[in-house]
């Protein structure tokens, strides 16, 4: 088998193009040399494939660049590890040469790099931001763990200390050390893999005696304290606190990291507490992970309280109006996470409402189940008010809270029912409706505000205001939808007639009165429409059109104009539209207008007038439209007249079909037919070529001779009835001759006039008794 590799890759050698493009020759040892490495990978001759078969592929530098790059996926799956030190160095110089960087450093974790050059891999690795591959070399060629940290601690330390904001390569390896500091403090190795079990606890203990040294190796005179803990912190609070939780989860038997675990603590306290550079969330993210660790059954963490009390003052502050939501959010974690218990709760309280961090009292009163001043909580912020509206409605609804309960936060949102009017009166108006429609009444009368009451009272009643609630179920008396309609004649006059036309439950007499005691004369035109009062509502808006009259001849022109004539025309139109809603419901003498019984001429001589003056016009216009009727209809009869009178001229004296001449036949008496065409039959030969029709007992004839030549436009079908006697005049071959059509509109105008027909007389055809 290893010869018949050999002689495989002399071929493939030998069959190489020596000419041609790069390309070409790529792809021919592409086919060609992953053979060779899969055949002496699975012959197990990593000797055979990294010294004869890659020494006779170097031959030819493409041959070689294939080859390198073929070990590749081997690598990554980890089915190749170890390599020569000339094979390992030419794959990363190739890669390295095709700037294929991130496959050199994925390459890089997946090797055995003893056999390299450290420096030299670890200079390239750094040169090309290789950070992966960089610890890799450190922490598997040299068992070094803390030089990487110290390499990346260099970099984004200064940025940090002096406040600038990092670039994107510089988050890139913040990131990357913190991953590096969990993995190591975990017993995990960087990136892929595990520490050997023999090196993990001296890991940990170099990783913690680094993190907490007081000072850097190249520490400037200005270099605070703890100079690591603190670029930690500057770069990401809450992940390397995440990082240090994550780690003190195993140090639960372990008596040296318990030691370290407390260092650290007093630490972090004595970096972020004594020091203004840190915000409110980061200063909160530290006492929210202490209260966490703290809150555990098994906690040997000890804090001092006091620390505790300063962060609330922190937090608490009222001189810094800065941050506010952030110094809540973050007070909230810390309380949440069980730092509670390291707080007198009513000083807390006191300090929170002094701080206006009503969340914070909310959940204060929630663990003491005051769920009535929880109400006041959200009213007072400006930031969660609506959602009282929730929490009432959540309060009163879900089980597991008692009558008692139940009822202080009812009597406490009746206390604050005109702040929760004014906040949004649909919300409240569903919420009385909902869970004390009882109680409508009462909640008037705590609506001392006319506006808001009237706001609650719309919200309530109209259902175009979109609140969920069967009227039918509220319990109200028509009182409170009277004082509604009263209040909207108020505030909303306009809108009157619209909301009386979908409100319910108000009686007829008493919104009348309120209607005519605020003058508003259409609603009550349309009150005394709907009560059956018919000829009051026409009295009321006449007598409002009359006043709108009135209002014209007191105005100037332009005023007039702009506003008087289009107020008139309104009422006109609405007058009128109530006489078309309620005519069909009167007799004939309720429907004669009554008010022109007892007036003076004056009053209408402008409408009789004006009726007239219409008669005299209408008039004129049928008489001069039956006046031009009449002429068009003699002169198409004088013209038909006309043409009927004219004699027909035959173009020969026989018989077109027997070929005879009519006067020489003297078999039997018989009739001659002429037709316009001038062709000549007799009516016996006619007959016998079937050159009849039966019309409404009328014989109609047709040419045997032109229909029989099928001569577009000559055809001529005409009828005529039997003259007895002589022959007709002779006629003209220019004079008209009636089409089909023309002879079906004759005949259908004698039908309309009711005469007799005049088609006998058509000049169609003639039929003449021949002599014998």
């Amino acid at each position: 088998m290893v010869e018949i590799l050999f002689h495989y890759a002399d071929r493939a050698l030998k069959k190489c193009p020596d000419q041609g493009k790069i390309q070409v020759m790529e792809q021919h040892f592409q086919d060609m040399v992953p053979v060779i490495v899969d055949y002496c990978l699975l012959l197990e001759r990593k000797d055979l494939l990294f010294s004869q078969m890659y020494d006779k592929l170097s031959e030819n530098s493409v041959a070689k660049g294939v080859f390198l790059e073929c070990l590749e996926p081997y690598i990554l799956s980890d089915k190749l590890v170890g390599m020569t030190p000339q094979v390992m160095k030419d794959l990363i110089v190739h890669f390295q040469d095709k700037k294929l960087m991130e496959n050199v450093e994925a390459l890089i974790v997946h090797m055995d790099i003893t056999s390299l050059d450290i420096q030299q891999v670890v200079l390239m690795c750094w040169e090309n931001r290789l950070y992966d591959a960089m610890i890799y070399v450190y922490n598997r060629g040299m068992n070094e763990f803390i030089s990487p940290m110290e390499k990346l601690f260099r970099v984004i330390a200064p940025p940090l200390n002096a406040g600038r904001t990092l670039t994107d390569e510089q988050v890139v390896m913040g990131n990357k050390l913190l991953v590096y500091i969990s993995c190591c403090l975990a017993g995990r190795a960087y990136p892929l893999g595990d520490i050997p079990e023999d090196l993990v606890p001296l890991v940990k203990n170099q990783v913690f005696e680094f993190l907490i040294r007081l000072h850097s190796a190249e520490a400037s005179p200005e270099e605070e304290i703890y100079p690591y803990v603190r670029t930690l912190l500057h770069f990401d609070t809450r992940e390397f606190l995440n990082v240090l939780a994550l780690t003190f989860e195993d140090f639960k038997n372990d008596k040296q990291a318990v030691e370290y675990q407390q260092r650290i603590v007093d630490i972090l306290l004595k970096v972020m507490v004594e020091n203004s550079d840190f915000t409110p969330s980061q200063v909160g993210c530290l006492f929210t992970f202490l209260a966490r660790q703290l809150a555990k059954p098994d906690n040997t963490l000890f804090v001092n309280r006091t620390l505790f009390d300063q962060v609330l003052e922190f937090l608490c502050s009222p001189d810094d109006d800065s941050r506010h939501s952030e110094r809540q959010q973050v007070l909230l974690e810390l309380l949440q996470a069980g730092g509670i218990v390291q707080f007198e709760e009513s000083r807390l309280i006191r300090m929170a409402e002094k701080a206006e961090f009503y969340q914070i009292c909310e959940f204060m009163y929630e663990r003491e189940h005051q769920y009535d001043k929880i109400i006041d909580c959200y009213l007072r912020d400006p930031l969660r008010e609506e959602e009282v509206f929730n929490y009432i409605h959540n309060i009163l609804s879900i089980p597991g809270h008692s009558a008692e309960e139940k009822q202080s936060v009812w009597q406490k949102a009746m206390d604050h029912i005109e702040e929760l009017v004014s906040l949004r009166p649909c919300k409240a108006a569903e919420l009385v409706a909902t869970h004390f429609s009882e109680q409508i009444e009462t909640v008037i009368k705590k609506l001392q505000n006319q506006v808001l009451l009237f706001k609650f009272l719309r919200s309530l009643l109209d259902p175009r205001e979109g609140i969920h609630v069967n009227q039918e179920l509220l319990q109200m008396s028509p009182c409170v939808t009277e004082q509604f309609i009263e209040l909207l004649c108020q505030f909303s006059p306009s809108q009157v007639i619209e909301t009386l036309q979908v409100l319910e439950c108000y009686r007829l007499e008493e919104t009348i009165q309120i209607t005519q005691k605020y003058q508003l004369h259409e609603v009550t035109a349309y009150l005394l429409e709907k009560k059956g009062d018919i000829h009051g509502a026409f009295l009321i808006m006449l007598k409002r059109l009359q006043s709108k009259l009135q209002e014209i001849t007191h105005q100037d022109e332009k005023t007039k104009e702009e506003f008087s004539l289009k107020d008139v025309e309104d009422t006109m139109v609405e007058t009128i539209a109530l006489c078309q809603r309620n005519s069909h419901n009167l007799n004939q003498q309720q429907r004669e207008d009554p008010v022109y019984g007892k007036g003076k001429l004056g009053e209408i001589q402008g409408l009789i007038l004006g009726m007239l003056d219409t008669f005299n016009y209408e008039q004129t216009l049928l008489e001069t439209t039956t006046s031009l009727l009449n002429q068009d209809l003699h002169w198409s009869l004088c013209n038909l007249r006309a043409s009927v009178t004219r004699g027909l001229n035959p173009k020969q004296d026989y018989c077109s079909i027997c070929l005879q001449q009519y006067k020489r036949r003297q078999e039997m008496a018989d009739e001659i037919i002429v037709f316009s065409c001038g062709h000549l039959y007799h009516s016996f030969c006619l007959q016998n070529k079937e050159c009849t029709i039966e019309t409404e007992g009328q014989t109609r004839w047709t040419c045997y001779k032109c229909s029989s030549s099928n001569k577009a436009g000559k055809l001529s079908e005409n009828s005529s009835e039997v003259k007895k006697g002589k022959t007709a005049p002779s006629q003209a071959a220019s004079e008209p001759v009636l089409d089909p059509q023309q002879i079906q509109a004759f005949d259908q105008l004698c039908h309309l006039y009711r005469g007799s027909s005049r088609f006998p007389h058509l000049p169609g055809s003639c039929r003449i008794p021949s002599d014998p």
